[in-house]
């Protein structure tokens, strides 16, 4: 009897270590609401892989030593600036709410250019303190953005989300087991589309198809006028390799090959086999086959064009699909 009750005893005063521990732990860390509320997103620049972002921030904690107003990081951006910050402190807790305006990095994906969607990303942590000390909420009240415009962009997505920031390394911190820190970060995930896309399209790659169609009009030429059609399809050529460097000009440096590429390899590849048609076909005007040479053109012309329309609308599909 003396045995049992000992052993109900001992479990109970475990419990009671656990539990106290568990409380310990709770009250070591401190919980932030964070919210936000975009007022404007402008000047997206893809060569420079960045934007510039304006929104309303505000934070709701009880440990005045998070101190935000100094504390605040946002990872991936290139210049912050504050502005009109405010701290409530009557009800017992920090009210922080501040403006704050960001030119941020991004990586674009410019494979389906000029048909692409794009993810705009935030983050903010506290610099000082780790989640042993501190652990986000998300404030999702109300919408997140306002009623504005950004040039050549729609907004089809917003969200906002929790998580964990692991970084392999202690920052010198020897009370840790392994050389790494855990930090608590509020993201937010801003999905964009291009508006216009098509005429974007079109006025990118006119100049490409009216090159390309230059060339196509060789086959129309009589099979002897070497200077003519030699002439339209080397300068299609060179007119092609401009108008791809113009793109390119626009685009950041990226080693995937996308729509831009695609389109414009086809079109090269097409002026080449209209020359190499071209040479073929004055070979046999050279000897005395004038009618097998126009045969050969009347055919070339069709399946050139046929097979260059086929490619382009296979790799167009594939990039405005979702």
């Amino acid at each position: 009897m003396k045995k049992t009750t000992l052993l109900t005893y001992s479990f109970i005063f475990i419990c009671v270590l656990f539990a106290s521990y568990a409380q310990a732990q709770d009250k070591a860390k401190d919980t932030v609401s964070v919210g936000i509320y975009v007022t404007s997103i402008h000047n997206i620049d893809f060569k420079e892989k960045e934007y510039t972002i304006s929104f309303w921030l505000w934070l709701k904690y009880k440990n005045k030593d998070f101190d935000f107003e100094k504390n605040l990081e946002i990872p991936q951006a290139k210049t912050i600036t504050k502005s009109f910050p405010t701290t409530d402190t009557s009800d017992g807790k920090i009210s922080m709410l501040m403006k704050m305006q960001c030119v941020m990095k991004d990586n674009w994906k410019i494979t389906k250019f000029p048909f692409d969607r794009q993810k705009l990303r935030l983050s903010f942590e506290n610099s000082q303190f780790d989640t042993r000390s501190l652990i986000f909420v998300a404030d999702t009240v109300g919408k997140h953005y306002g009623r504005f415009t950004i040039n050549g962009w729609k907004i089809d997505s917003f969200n906002i989300s929790i998580d964990k920031r692991l970084y392999e390394t202690a920052f010198g911190d020897d009370s840790l087991d392994k050389p790494q820190s855990e930090y608590s970060a509020f993201k937010v995930a801003i999905g964009i589309e291009r508006t216009g896309q098509w005429d974007l399209f079109l006025k990118l790659f006119l100049g490409m198809y009216i090159s390309f169609f230059i060339s196509y009009v060789c086959f129309y030429i009589h099979a002897d006028s070497i200077d003519a059609r030699f002439g339209l399809s080397v300068g299609s050529l060179f007119a092609v390799i401009g108008n791809k460097y113009i793109v390119d000009s626009a685009l950041p440096d990226t080693a995937a090959i996308g729509l831009v590429d695609s389109l414009h390899g086809v079109t090269l590849v097409f002026i080449f086999a209209v020359i190499g048609c071209t040479a073929y076909a004055l070979k046999l005007v050279k000897e005395n086959k004038l009618k097998q040479a126009n045969k050969f053109d009347l055919i070339a012309a069709q399946v050139l064009l046929a097979l260059y329309i086929i490619l382009n609308i296979y790799y167009i599909s594939q990039a405005t699909a979702n």
